[in-house]
């Protein structure tokens, strides 16, 4: 991984290349725009870097995050068996460590600042919120204990301190995950993979701790509608058996009706590795992940706990829609995780459509704002992959350097040293680069005492007790 904290050579343009610069070296002028970025994840770190690289602008960016470390997804979203998409973090340091960049973390929007706030102090406002929530799948049974949302799952395993403490039970011989996309295939891959694969990653010891005593040896996947309408990436598919050591199984029959040649480039690719896989044979006693299609939750039945889900077999109508056939099975198992897509969460103050479960936007341009804007999953809804949210915030961008130029004012942006004066005042444990670059070091030196990339802080009072530790 590269470094966090590399030397940093400022360039840019204005739309950034993959490592977050370009190649226009920052006129040394003071800056004439104050941009706030709410959220730290990639559309945050590509909408920095895309003010930043403006040709005819000196823009100065403070990047407001919620949580004491940056990286969003990248840090508590990305299973920790895929380090070459986590690498993208240390490219995002680079802009990070640009001259006219501050991260303040460990700050909520809503809570210790309120948009009017912000309005008052930048001149130009950019949410990149994310989608912090689950999707709920709406059916009898879902509160029971042993029922999870795979943010909660997902962040349990990466370390994300709002999940340390939440109880994930691993004494069942299967587990039942609930969608076809990339995040149901990463939970059921780090449900089968042996502990001592994941003992090298930058996983959260308590997960793995609770992993080694896990007595799944069963991880059934489904989805509502067919195999080609799968959204999963074809590596995710088939890295599945490759990095458990698995037996992937499907039906053969759930394939027999596909016409191959008529599918797109994904969809194909998928229902290929899918026949190879459906000509596996499970070993007696090794663990297997079976991908069930056509299948949806019915209802989960037990009383204090799940014992069991019901789940019924869908046919697809003529425009691809599943539609049930009121065939039911009940499956028996101790663990239901949900993984049917995320959610964005309103922002206090902002406006939100809570069908959608967006900021309502035109190009990136909030409705109703005030030189305010939005990028990534909050803008468009959970769709694409990590490179997806580049061209998303430069768009936003676009669209904000047009209203400038359409309209320009005068600036209302407080001085930088203010700025940050006010913000340690309703945050007095306020997190810069210093206290991020303080946790950093000390996972990474955990980290290599036990030859892996970190060993996460995992709980509020850790992070915050490194973050303040530059300040002795």
């Amino acid at each position: 991984m590269v470094a966090a904290w590399a030397v940093f050579t400022p360039e840019f343009t204005a739309e950034p290349d993959a490592d977050g610069g370009g190649s226009t070296v920052p006129d040394p002028r003071a800056p004439d725009l104050a941009a706030a970025v709410v959220g730290s994840g990639p559309a945050g770190f590509y909408v920095a870097a895309a003010l930043l690289g403006l040709p005819d602008r000196n823009v100065r960016v403070d990047m407001l995050e919620r949580l004491p470390t940056p990286w969003g997804l990248v840090r508590a979203g990305v299973a920790p068996d895929h380090p070459k998409i986590k690498s993208i973090a240390g490219l995002f340091a680079r802009t990070a460590t640009h001259e006219r960049f501050r991260f303040f973390g460990n700050l909520e929007v809503g809570t210790h600042v309120s948009r009017d706030d912000l309005r008052a102090r930048y001149d130009v406002v950019v949410y990149c919120a994310g989608a912090p929530d689950d999707r709920a799948l709406g059916i009898p049974g879902e509160h029971l204990r042993g029922v999870l949302g795979a943010r909660d799952f997902v962040g349990w395993y990466n370390g994300h301190p709002d999940f340390r403490d939440i109880t994930v039970d691993l004494a069942t011989d299967r587990a039942v995950v609930v969608g076809n996309g990339n995040v149901a295939l990463d939970v059921a891959r780090v449900l089968a993979t042996p502990p001592d694969r994941l003992a090298t990653t930058d996983i959260a010891d308590h997960a793995l701790d609770t992993l080694r005593g896990s007595l799944i040896h069963e991880v059934v996947v489904i989805g509502r509608r067919g195999p080609a309408q799968a959204t999963f990436t074809s590596p995710e598919l088939r890295e599945l058996a490759e990095l458990t050591g698995a037996a992937v199984l499907v039906d053969p029959a759930q394939l027999a009706s596909i016409d191959d040649e008529n599918l797109p480039h994904g969809p194909r690719h998928n229902v290929q590795i899918l026949r190879d896989y459906a000509g596996i044979r499970p070993v007696n006693g090794g663990r297997r992940v079976a991908l069930r299609f056509l299948t949806s939750p019915i209802e989960i039945l037990g009383t204090d706990r799940v014992s069991a889900i019901v789940l019924g077999r869908n046919e697809l109508d003529g425009h691809g829609r599943a539609v049930d056939t009121g065939e039911r099975q009940t499956v028996s198992t101790g663990l239901v995780l949900r993984a049917a897509g995320y959610r964005g969460v309103a922002v206090p103050g902002v406006p939100f459509d809570d069908v959608t479960g967006v900021i309502p936007n035109r190009d990136g341009r909030i409705d109703g704002g005030d030189r305010e804007y939005v990028a990534g999953w909050i803008k468009r809804g959970p769709t694409g992959i990590i490179g997806t949210n580049k061209k998303d915030a430069v768009d936003t961008v676009h669209t904000l350097v047009a209203d400038l130029a359409a309209g320009p004012r005068p600036s209302r942006a407080a001085e930088p040293a203010a700025v940050e004066a006010w913000l340690r005042e309703r945050r007095p444990e306020l997190v810069d680069l210093a206290g991020w670059a303080a946790i950093d070091a000390a996972e990474r030196a955990a980290g290599d005492r036990q030859g892996r990339p970190r060993v996460k802080l995992c709980t509020w009072e850790e992070l915050l007790a490194a973050a303040r530790s530059v300040r002795v």
